[in-house]
């Protein structure tokens, strides 16, 4: 356990597993009280909790739907009462589709943007007026390289995710005078377990050779986020930083 982040409160969502799950874990680890957000899976987000307070860690668990307005300001609401507010908020929550363009509807289009898109801004209008209150924060948005490179079958993730480092740069403005930092980390090839409706690794980014050889772990991920998130990153604010291994060059 390090010391970097004691007295911080970081809302972690979508952190029942993957890289939400490792997130948690990192800034748990640096000493931040850690509320572990998932939208149905309470088992999972039980043993989250479970394993950060059996490292001598602080969390707390929090189900709630990020594109449902209110059960996000419920949820805020409650870490204010119970924890006094949210210094550090990682927008990690998102959905992945593969449907061609022609083959999509407009239902499943608003889907992924509401979670992704929609839940990032709920979330940080409900948690931005703490992170005034108590002098600063950070926020970070969970990106990737796909609305980068363009990938076929992802236009509405691909869509989300270019809208969610469009609003970091604009916070990052509008937010600074404040003290709160907003930026976005872009992953690239991760080796996670890929639920059965984000189908396999498109091609476009599976056929590319990784010059560092690998897909990223989880931990690459954390790690990145943790930079963003804590007084390391403190002059750091605007940005989209990515962690793909050089599989996409900026």
């Amino acid at each position: 356990m390090s010391s970097a982040l004691n007295g911080k409160v970081a809302l972690v969502t979508g952190a029942g597993r993957n890289i939400g799950r490792a997130i948690a874990l990192r800034l748990a680890g640096d000493g931040a009280t850690v509320v572990v957000n998932g939208r149905a899976d309470r088992a999972a987000v039980d043993a989250v909790v479970a394993e950060i307070t059996a490292a001598g860690g602080r969390a707390i668990g929090q189900i709630a739907d990020v594109s449902d307005p209110s059960a996000v300001e419920r949820m805020v609401a409650h870490v204010a009462a119970e924890l006094g507010g949210v210094d550090i908020l990682i927008s990690n929550a998102g959905l992945r589709r593969q449907t061609s363009f022609l083959e999509m509807e407009y239902a499943e289009w608003r889907e992924i943007l509401s979670v992704a898109l929609d839940g990032a801004f709920l979330l940080a209008r409900a948690a931005v007026p703490s992170m005034v209150a108590r002098g600063g924060g950070s926020i970070v948005a969970l990106s990737g390289i796909s609305t980068h490179v363009g990938t076929p079958n992802r236009c509405h993730v691909s869509a989300s995710k270019a809208g969610l480092e469009g609003l970091m740069r604009a916070l990052a403005v509008e937010l600074a005078p404040h003290g709160i930092r907003c930026n976005c980390v872009a992953p690239g090839a991760v080796d996670t377990q890929r639920g059965a409706a984000a189908g396999a690794m498109p091609s476009t980014l599976a056929e590319r050779g990784i010059p560092l050889g690998r897909k990223a772990s989880v931990e690459d991920i954390s790690g990145a986020v943790r930079y963003l998130a804590g007084p390391e990153g403190a002059y750091v604010t605007g940005q989209t930083v990515h962690v793909n291994g050089g599989l996409f060059l900026t």
